[in-house]
């Protein structure tokens, strides 16, 4: 017997977000990043067109309103940098490091076409923090700081655009995959957006394809049923936003940064 459910792996972790209601978003971390939320019809104008965003089909013909972002490749590619160096480190050392490193000490704009694919990430965050009037980082701690602040604010402002378009008030974003194991980062990405984060499954794009194969055999009733298993049974965590005034003041030097890149 063949069983067909979401036809692309995020149609798979979208079904498997431990969510209810409508005033929430998602957010599948790795070494990409899709933002977005579950919508019953697709949203075809030219603010989605101008703003890169994708209608991609879901489970019971939903719409997955999403935009691709860079994602933890920023840390990856500095990770396997510093490993060809001869200094190999693990991702909860680069967690601590950065933990323990100097907060806002330099801005990027992720989604700078040269951080897509560079000879050298640490070379083209320094070039960029150079080219904007910065101090560039000089540690891996402080690297590694300053791709996390910079993705979560270029997050909130994603996390504005899905709000607008969907002409939903965004009260919780669920991460999961990968990234979703990341506590600094998640935090960050509370504080910016502002929002409620639930982090969790790590694994959702094999939960959603075991609980749309469930729901195809008769075990479960529905999808939210499903999504209620994935509550009680997994796994998450929590992350309320903090810090509000700084990571406000934050944003408004990211947008300054952006503008002085697109001059």
């Amino acid at each position: 017997e063949v069983l067909a459910t979401c036809s692309h792996d995020t149609g798979a972790a979208v079904a498997a977000v431990p969510a209810s209601g409508e005033d929430w978003a998602y957010l599948s971390s790795g070494t990409w990043s899709l933002i977005g939320v579950e919508l019953p019809e697709p949203i075809i104008n030219d603010a989605s067109r101008d703003l890169n965003f994708t209608n991609e089909i879901g489970h019971g013909n939903t719409v997955r309103l999403l935009r691709n972002i860079i994602g933890l490749w920023l840390v990856q590619e500095c990770r396997r940098e510093w490993a060809e160096a001869g200094e190999d480190y693990d991702y909860a050392t680069l967690a601590q490091l950065a933990a323990d490193t100097k907060p806002f000490a330099a801005l990027i704009d992720p989604s700078d076409e040269r951080f897509f694919k560079p000879e050298s990430m640490t070379t083209a965050i320094t070039d960029f923090c150079h080219e904007t009037g910065q101090n560039a980082p000089t540690s891996p701690g402080a690297f590694v700081r300053c791709a996390l602040e910079s993705l979560a604010l270029l997050y909130r402002q994603r996390l504005d655009e899905v709000s607008v378009l969907s002409g939903r008030t965004i009260r919780q974003l669920h991460i999961v995959g990968g990234g979703s194991k990341n506590a600094l980062f998640n935090q960050f990405t509370a504080n910016s957006c502002e929002v409620e984060v639930i982090a969790g499954p790590a694994e959702a794009t094999a939960l959603g394809n075991v609980l749309l194969q469930s729901l195809t055999l008769g075990h479960i009733p529905d999808l939210a049923t499903g999504r209620q298993y994935v509550r009680d049974s997994m796994d998450v965590e929590t992350f309320q936003p903090a810090d509000a005034k700084e990571w406000q003041q934050a944003s408004a030097r990211f947008k300054a940064v952006q503008a002085q890149r697109d001059n």
